[in-house]
């Protein structure tokens, strides 16, 4: 699944890069480029950020 249309980047170079240190939308775009085109990305990309925080982050959650 590509994060980042704009600079063809997928969601495994994200998670690369956050697992590398990357710890902001800028620092992702930094590293690979995700984010410096258009924006329209940025809150597909501080999701995986919030993730690599938070595990539960994006999946359902039980009652």
């Amino acid at each position: 699944m590509f994060v980042c249309i704009c600079a063809a980047v997928p969601d495994a170079e994200v998670r690369s890069c956050i697992a590398g240190g990357a710890r902001t939308v800028e620092e992702v775009g930094d590293a690979c480029g995700a984010g410096t085109g258009c924006g329209s990305c940025h809150g597909r990309i501080d999701t995986f950020l919030l993730a690599a925080q938070d595990p539960t982050v994006g999946l359902p959650r039980t009652a």
